[in-house]
Parts: structure tokens; sequence; C-alpha cells
């Protein structure tokens, strides 16, 4: 991904915090790296009633840092704004001629990419006046990248799909996740099938388990609204997790393409073992955390949080034990956390590999492979080597592989990397309907379940879950291999 691409890119929701946080430095990443160049013009729509050199103002402040001034002013003058009421036909034909002129003055070809960046009530209301104003272009691409949520359930996810749909065709909808655009999210493929003696060993005749953590140290923070109608369930399982449980159960794509990644990708969910209503009470944890003193301070739990109900049932933690169908992997558990106020940030996967049988060493223990994701980025590979000295016994030795810290600073980051695919057309890195789907019928058999259920466990903030999420592993003999408090690896 290097060449300058040609564009008027649509923003609904220019205002927000999404835009300023992640968008716009992210746009301004790949206008450093020249693929936004001459040839772009973005219009930021919100209900505000802001003028261009205000909204430029705007681009300007979240993409400063350290950044070199004269660039960033240069950068936010491809920025236009409209103030726009996505219900209101006629703002959508004031818009249609605004892109139409800066289509003309940047010589933008008629490509159009419209991104989704407010509250998922409005996708399917801009995707109706965008056909029926007749926005989308004869003479270029028409793309459309919308964030999550995509729907609360798997009914509410089929009938945006089918607004959506309405007016753009599945090769033209890219559905984000940002954990898809990290670096180490899409090495999982090149540690799988880029090495033969991976390739081997990946298999139930050799792994004992896989673990995924998504562990975040912050509460619900200013999202409680947001919060409240969704949990941890919906929020991170349903996406990132179980883009990762593809990433890690999937076979080997016939080529590095879209199609043929999103091939095996549907194969790998459509094989994701369904569990009964019972089976899935009995296969996945929920809890709240609580009230807790960290390092000093008194923090409030999930329920003294500002807008959050007295008596709030959702989750912020959920852990579970996924099987696969898959022929390779059946009956590995695959073990998933994720939750807020934990003991410390940190996104990770672990493959623990079986002991081997006692010989001339006795007893060997198990052989794990991590790869960091967040914040660190990197690999470590923890075998069993003769301990210094004199003496035969093994010890745990590490092959351990860390990113460049600068160097990963300087690399692409999630949403850069994935607008940048968008303006591309590469669809490789995003959602495809059919796994949206099937990660929803799975998540809407959980959500059945804990619904018989008006008991919510707790947690206290600062540690790693309740204790029923430990007992989930220790059931089959297992353990979750990161654990924050003792003393392992860096990580």
């Amino acid at each position: 991904m290097s060449e300058e691409t040609s564009a008027v890119i649509i923003l609904f929701g220019g205002s927000g915090d999404l835009a300023q946080r992640k968008l716009y430095p992210a746009m301004f990443g790949l206008y450093k790296r020249g693929i936004l160049a001459a040839h772009f013009a973005v219009i930021g729509t919100a209900r505000r009633p802001w003028s261009n050199a205000h909204y430029r103002d705007i681009v300007v402040a979240a993409v400063a840092g350290d950044n070199d001034h004269d660039q960033a002013v240069a950068f936010s003058e491809h920025f236009y704004y409209q103030s726009h009421d996505v219900t209101d036909a006629e703002h959508y034909i004031t818009l249609k001629e605004l892109a139409a002129t800066l289509d003309a003055k940047y010589q933008a070809a008629g490509n159009r990419l419209y991104y989704m960046a407010m509250a998922p009530a409005f996708f399917a209301t801009i995707a109706s006046h965008l056909k029926s104003e007749a926005l989308l272009t004869t003479d270029g691409f028409n793309r459309l990248v919308i964030e999550k949520p995509f729907g609360h359930d798997y009914a509410s996810a089929k009938e945006l799909n089918d607004s959506i749909t309405a007016t753009f065709k599945e090769a033209q909808i890219f559905r984000i996740d940002h954990y898809l655009g990290k670096e180490m999210a899409q090495a999982i493929m090149g540690l799988r099938f880029g090495n033969p003696i991976i390739k081997a060993l990946w298999n139930k005749d050799f792994i004992q388990d896989i673990q995924i953590t998504l562990a975040e140290a912050v509460g619900v923070e200013e999202r409680a609204g947001y919060y409240e109608t969704a949990g941890a369930l919906r929020d991170m399982v349903q996406n990132h997790v179980m883009q990762l449980v593809a990433c890690l159960t999937m076979e080997e794509p016939t080529e590095l393409s879209a199609a043929a990644v999103h091939k095996v990708k549907a194969e790998a969910f459509a094989a994701l073992h369904r569990y009964t209503e019972e089976e899935a009470a009995a296969n996945f944890v929920r809890a709240q955390y609580t009230q807790a003193t960290i390092a000093g301070s008194d923090v409030p739990g999930y329920r003294e949080e500002p807008g959050v109900a007295a008596d709030s049932l959702t989750d912020t933690f959920v852990a579970g034990r996924i099987l696969t169908d898959l022929p390779d992997l059946a009956g590995v558990p695959i073990y998933v956390r994720t939750g807020k106020r934990l003991t410390r940030k940190s996104t990770q996967v672990t493959v623990t590999f079986k002991p081997g049988a006692a010989g001339m060493f006795g007893a060997q223990p198990a052989a794990h492979l991590t790869i960091y994701i967040e914040p660190t980025q990197g690999i470590t590979l923890e075998l069993n080597g003769k301990q210094l000295g004199a003496t035969n016994a093994l010890v745990p030795q590490n092959l351990d592989f860390r990113h460049d810290k600068k160097a990963a600073q300087a690399a692409p980051e999630a949403y850069e990397r994935l607008i940048g695919d968008a303006l591309h057309g590469d669809q490789t890195n995003f959602n495809h309907w059919v796994e949206l789907a099937a990660t929803w019928r799975y998540i809407d058999v959980i959500l059945a379940a804990w619904a018989k259920d008006d008991q919510m466990p707790t947690y206290a903030a600062g540690t790693m879950g309740p204790k029923a999420a430990f007992d989930l592993l220790q059931r089959d003999g297992h353990d979750w291999f990161w654990q924050p408090t003792r003393i392992q690896m860096a990580d």
C-alpha cells in the first residue's frame, strides 16, 4: 500500500470523539506517506454549525502532537464542513453538490469513501438517503466504511445489513474492526503459515489449549451510555475476540487475498461448536467490577460510575471456553477472557503445547508460545532447557522477540492501515457479513442463557476477574498462563 489514492471522503460524525482521536490522525498518517496527497478532500458532517475554518482548526489540533505544524495546516486545507441533519433529504442534496464541486477541484475521479462514525441508530437512515438522493457516483468507486457495533444481536444485525445492502453491494462494504489492523494480529497468519515448524505442530496432537486475553485497566469512563446497552460480551467478544479465534483456528488460505481469507474464516466460524443454552451457561462466565483501592486511590465500582443504573446487570468481564469442530483442532479448548478494571492492560494470545511423556529428564513441562498484540508487540516461545551449572535439570528458557519501540511507533497505526486498505479496495482485514452473522448466532445463545439468571457475580477492581473464571480452566486441569500478579517474562 503505497500509491496515491484519489477520493472524496464523506465522514458522517466529523465532529465526534472517534474522528478526532483516531480518524484524523490516521488520515494524516496516510497524508505523510503520500497515499493521500493532492487528489483528496474530506467532507465532515455533523449537526454542529461549524465553519470550514473552525473545522480545520479542529483537524490541526487533532493531528498536532509532535508533527510539523505547517504540514498539519496543509493537510487540514483539504477538509470541508457541512452542518448536516442525517434525516433531512435536502441536506443530502447539498452534500452531493459539495462532493461534486470538490471532486472537480481535486480531480478525485468520481471516487467516494463514505465513513459512518456516528451512532449506529443512524446507519440505515444514512444508507437509505445516499441511495434515494443519488449520491453514489457512476464514474468511480463507492465504498462504505462502517463502525461497530453492527447490531445488538443477530436479528438487529441482519436488519441493519439488509438496509445497507439495499444501497451498497457486499464488495463495497468495509465493516471495520480495528483489532484486525493491529500489527501482531496481522502477524498471526505469517507466524502460523509461514513457518513449517509451527504449521506441523498447530493441531490437536500437539496443542493442549489456546488462551486469548484482552485486558483493560481502565473502567467504563465516559462510555456508560453506550456500555449499558452493550457489555463486555457484545463490545469485545462478538467482534475482537471472535476475529482472533478465527485467525487462530482457520485453515491456511489458498492465497493471500480477501476472497481466500474470508472463505477460510467463514469456515472457521461455521465450525464453532454450538452450545445449548445450558452448555453456554456452564462454559461462559460474566461478572462486574466493584469498588477497590488501586495504588492508593479509590476507584468506584461499575454501579457507582456516572450513568450506570444502580441495579445494572451489564457484564464488564467475560471468560469463556470455546470449541471448534474443525478436524485439526477438534477438542482443543480455546479460553477467552476480557474485562475492564483488570490488573493491567494487555492483549495477548498463548498457545500451550502438550507436555511430553516422562523420559530421560523426567516429566517434561508444557511449552508456551505467546503472541503479544498490545501494548507490547512481539513473540515469546518458552521451551525447556538445561539449567546452567552442574545439573541436568530442565528449566523454562525463552526465545524472545519484541518489535523495537521506535520502529513500532513509526509503523502505521491500526486505523491508518484499515482506512488505507478501504481506499485501495482491499477487504482482507474487514468483517464480512457471513462472519458477523455466525458470531452473532453464537453470542445470542450465551445472551439467552444469561437472561435466565438475574445474579451478577463480581470481582474487585484491579484483579483478573472472578474466581469462576479460574475455575473454568481448572475444571479441565488447566490454568491461565498470563497472571500479572506473579513473576514471569515481561509482557
